[in-house]
């Protein structure tokens, strides 16, 4: 069983080489980059990594475009702010070894917020398909929130991999920005209508569900500020979609 690990990255040189440096357990490491102009690339050749320059495709694109140009079936895709901890790092070696009994695993991923370790509020245990036989799967999803479609059977690891999301508030409100554009779009591509009902109820359900239904208070100041965002998130995600067709 080789693994090909693959990265997609636009500047990311505060993140790519904690990346690339867990991942001692694969075969191989591309790194997909879309255009660069920081240190990106620099770092991970240095580091070993094989870098394919790209023009963006979208997520899901850009990802089935790193699977399809590995040297390997086994393809382990994480993401440039991700990395695997050293307990799910031997559990793929161990993996390795032994021989896979399915197509596709999912892992447990532990996000960083803040500088905390967020284990409510809806963020954990969030498990993920990140290890696959390209062979049985692709990467779906027209604008955000991609996923692994598995054709095949499924097991599941024990181990976290690491999430090392926003540092600030600020970040975290940029990185919003983006998304929720996304997100946007995607509802109007679908012809989904975002009404004021929604614009008015759902942000305050959706504080009510991570706030208090998913423990985000056991997450301290953090877990405050991870539901008023997701708040947040599901307002202007509705707002802009109403912006932008017509309404």
């Amino acid at each position: 069983m080789k693994i090909s690990a693959t990265i997609i990255a636009f500047n990311e040189e505060r993140n790519i080489a904690r990346a690339i440096e867990s991942l001692r357990c694969c075969d191989e490491i591309v790194v997909v980059d879309s255009g660069s102009v920081d240190r990106t690339v620099e770092i991970a050749q240095k580091l070993g990594a094989r870098v394919v320059d790209a023009v963006w495709h979208g997520y899901a694109g850009q990802k089935n475009l790193a699977s399809e140009g590995a040297a390997h079936d086994w393809i382990l895709s994480i993401d440039a702010d991700e990395s695997l901890s050293e307990a799910l790092e031997g559990e793929i070696w161990q993996l390795k070894k032994n021989g896979p009994e399915f197509d596709g695993y999912t892992m447990p991923r532990l996000a960083q917020y803040l500088g905390r370790w967020i284990l409510h509020s809806g963020w954990y245990p969030d498990r993920k398909i990140r290890l696959f036989d390209r062979r049985k799967a692709r990467w779906v999803g027209d604008f955000v929130h991609e996923s692994v479609d598995l054709q095949g059977r499924v097991g599941h690891l024990k181990s976290n991999l690491l999430h090392f999301t926003c540092d600030s508030l600020s970040e975290h409100l940029k990185t919003m920005d983006r998304y929720t554009t996304l997100a946007a779009e995607q509802l109007v591509s679908r012809g989904c209508k975002a009404g004021i009902g929604q614009m008015l109820m759902e942000p305050p359900w959706t504080f009510f569900r991570t706030f208090v239904l998913q423990r985000g208070f056991l997450d301290g100041v953090e877990g405050v500020a991870i539901a008023y965002m997701a708040a947040l998130y599901q307002f202007l995600k509705f707002a802009k979609a109403r912006y932008m067709s017509g309404s």
